[in-house]
């Protein structure tokens, strides 16, 4: 069964890593945001990394991986679709937050091995996905063949992460818009 206080540390973790990221966050900002005693963290939580574990579990699993294997769309619109679900998130956050993979990942040392190396098999499992993909739109004549599907994945990823990083700065959604435009033209067999 499900602690209130341990769910109300998590939320507010949550919120907190995303909003001003780890290292800018301690134990303290994130009882204080929860409304609860310090001493409660560690009754639920044996460090501030262990939480942030947890916290970028729950993010990749809500970020929707899974349109990247429905069948039921075509390969370029399981992409585009994956990266338009991340846009529509981004502007219900007022493109303030930007992606917490990316967030957590531009401070990472170290100092948290275990983030860290969370954070790297997360981009390895997302790039995955997408060769994968990739892959499938090559052998259907959809993506341009010549293209390096892991080669490309990765780009695709660093080339979004960017696209996010500058969103937050200009607080809009046009570097997505540049990503969408020029990323999925790069993919598509149509474009040449």
């Amino acid at each position: 069964m499900a602690s209130p206080t341990r769910d109300k540390i998590f939320a507010a973790a949550q919120d907190r890593f995303h909003a001003v990221g780890y290292t800018a966050c301690g134990v303290q900002q994130i009882v204080d945001a929860a409304g609860v005693p310090k001493g409660s963290f560690y009754n639920y939580f044996k460090t501030k990394e262990g939480l942030a574990l947890e916290v970028l579990e729950m993010y990749v699993a809500s970020s929707k991986r899974e349109i990247l294997s429905n069948a039921a769309l075509s390969p370029l619109a399981r992409i585009r679709e994956h990266f338009g679900f991340f846009i529509s998130r981004y502007e219900m956050d007022g493109f303030g937050k930007g992606c917490l993979i990316g967030n957590l990942s531009a401070e990472s040392s170290d100092d948290v091995p275990l983030l860290r190396e969370a954070l790297k098999d997360s981009l390895s499992t997302w790039a995955d996905l997408l060769s994968s993909v990739i892959v499938e739109g090559q052998a259907v004549g959809e993506i341009k063949l010549g293209l390096e599907p892991g080669a490309m994945a990765r780009f695709l990823i660093n080339s979004w992460e960017g696209a996010v990083l500058r969103m937050k700065i200009t607080n809009d959604r046009r570097p997505l818009d540049d990503f969408m435009s020029i990323g999925m033209g790069l993919l598509d067999s149509k474009q040449a």
